[in-house]
């Protein structure tokens, strides 16, 4: 019932920006926590950052500290990760999930968004 769709991604040169977008239906995102991981080829999935349902905490991985920021509109319904300072390490497909079950894991996820980042 709970659906994410992810958007935003791309190919961008190395210090550049890109803005990921995921688009939440079936539920209130405003009664969801959620969370962005990336996944790159040869490699476990990565924790990005997440943001609790109050939307008064958020926390981020070590990788990404100080270059991302997730925040959330309520009206759209959509959260968003806003991406500073690429760099070719970050090349990834984007995943975002929601804690629709309220167990602190995040259990729906959408298809991904792939973002590139060139040298």
């Amino acid at each position: 019932q709970v659906q994410v769709i992810e958007s935003g991604g791309g190919t961008v040169q190395a210090g550049e920006s890109l803005r990921l977008s995921c688009e939440v239906s079936g539920r209130e995102v405003t009664t969801l926590a959620m969370g962005w991981f990336r996944q790159s080829p040869g490699k476990e999935r990565e924790f990005v950052s997440a943001m609790n349902r109050n939307g008064d905490k958020t926390s981020y991985g070590d990788s990404v500290k100080g270059r991302f920021t997730i925040s959330r509109d309520n009206s759209k319904n959509t959260i968003y990760l806003q991406m500073n300072s690429l760099k070719p390490e970050d090349t990834a497909v984007y995943y975002c999930g929601a804690d629709v079950t309220r167990d602190a894991l995040f259990d729906n996820w959408g298809p991904g968004t792939q973002v590139t980042v060139s040298s």
